[in-house]
């Protein structure tokens, strides 16, 4: 026995791939579908130390102010106040820069195109034999991403 795990949007080809299971001779007892609660509130900008996922509003800012700064310092010796003080403003005027720049991009990506999300999760219960022809048939009904676990 196996048991197959597939994720698919909420739409007609999850629907119609059920149908498909069934004309497969799979009982409707071995076959569940169980959506997915969305997130309501909002992802964290930043990350703390225990829940860092990767995704970080300050590289940007450490790069733009490195730069800046190396920029202020080097034409600071032909400003009027020195490199010490045009180093200072390059890495401040960097790193807000940056900051933006990402905080910007974040907002354009989150109100822009729309991202898949996996919103229904099948599990199908089959034979060992039917998990060809079952994963070819789910990839064809749009399935997000699949999952086999041999099952004694």
């Amino acid at each position: 026995m196996a048991l197959i795990i597939a994720t698919f949007e909420n739409s007609v080809f999850l629907e119609l791939a059920i149908s498909a299971l069934e004309q497969r001779d799979i009982p409707r007892m071995n076959i569940f579908a169980a959506p997915l609660d969305k997130r309501t509130e909002p992802r964290a900008l930043f990350d703390t130390v225990h829940s860092a996922d990767g995704f970080s509003m300050l590289d940007s800012s450490a790069v733009l102010g490195t730069v800046f700064m190396l920029l202020g310092a080097i034409y600071g010796y032909i400003l009027p106040w020195g490199p010490i003080i045009w180093g200072i403003i390059g890495a401040l005027f960097g790193m807000t820069s940056g900051f933006l720049l990402k905080l910007w991009l974040v907002k354009r990506n989150k109100y822009g195109a729309k991202k898949i999300t996996a919103e229904i999760v099948l599990m199908i219960r089959c034979e060992d034999t039917q998990w060809e022809s079952i994963q070819q048939m789910l990839w064809e009904h749009q399935a997000l991403g699949m999952a086999r676990i041999h099952t004694p």
